[in-house]
């Protein structure tokens, strides 16, 4: 069977756009663009703001006000991300099944990026057909409800958004860039995940070391064919 894979990254030019960050509104931005040369010759800001606007003076292409706008909020949201409020979901909920009360233990430390945790999960579909994958705990914290899954009304199932996704029926591996983690494919080790905050790199091949500040734990449940979770401790930087 032939498998399709797909790797999903930021879009392109989103690191460069890190250079709109100074700029507050859409004048600023086509301020930077001004020559003296044109302030000279034509004698109004204005007028040398239209200049700039046409694309006579940048290197690239020159955002519109729309784009410009919409880029800045991208960046911005990545370099700057807005801490939300949160609560516990996993408080006063039924921890009976094993794979929940691990979670449950490490929800808080993930919330609070002390903790980001991987959790691999492979289980089979009422169908017979196996689906597996790699969940970067913290981040589908803040990006879905936990509470259906506390409370026993919901298994936690892999996506296709997910760190690592494999779908042996459709014959569907993807690997995506997640809030915490980068998939690495490594030509001698396979697939690593690196720490996009700390840049430490974790193995998920339990016949190697999982890495500098993170380990491994195998958790069974009568739910789950196989739960393995990986939790990295953060390093700060001082």
């Amino acid at each position: 069977m032939t498998m399709a894979e797909k790797k999903n990254d930021y879009p392109p030019g989103v690191e460069a756009d890190r250079r709109l960050l100074p700029f507050e509104t859409w004048e600023d931005y086509l301020d930077s663009l001004i020559e003296i040369a044109d302030l000279r010759n034509l004698r109004s800001i204005p007028s040398a703001r239209i200049i700039a606007a046409l694309g006579y003076r940048a290197l690239g292409d020159t955002l519109s006000e729309k784009e410009f706008y919409a880029r800045r909020a991208v960046i911005q949201n990545i370099v700057y991300p807005i801490t939300k409020p949160y609560v516990l979901v996993s408080e006063g909920t039924d921890l009976e099944d094993p794979f929940k009360r691990e979670l449950a233990i490490r929800e808080r430390a993930n919330r609070i990026g002390i903790l980001q945790s991987i959790i691999f999960i492979r289980h089979f579909t009422r169908s017979g057909f196996e689906i597996s994958g790699y969940i970067d705990y913290a981040h589908r914290l803040i990006t879905q409800d936990w509470g259906p899954f506390f409370k026993s009304k919901k298994m936690l199932w892999p996506k296709d958004s997910d760190l690592g996704y494999f779908h042996w029926r459709h014959g569907t591996v993807r690997s995506n860039i997640s809030r915490n983690y980068k998939p690495v494919m490594d030509p001698e080790q396979g697939l690593l995940f690196q720490n996009r905050h700390d840049h430490k790199i974790i193995c998920p091949n339990p016949e190697q070391e999982t890495g500098q500040n993170s380990t491994r734990t195998r958790v069974y449940s009568p739910m789950y064919t196989q739960i393995e979770i990986y939790d990295h401790v953060v390093r700060k930087k001082s």
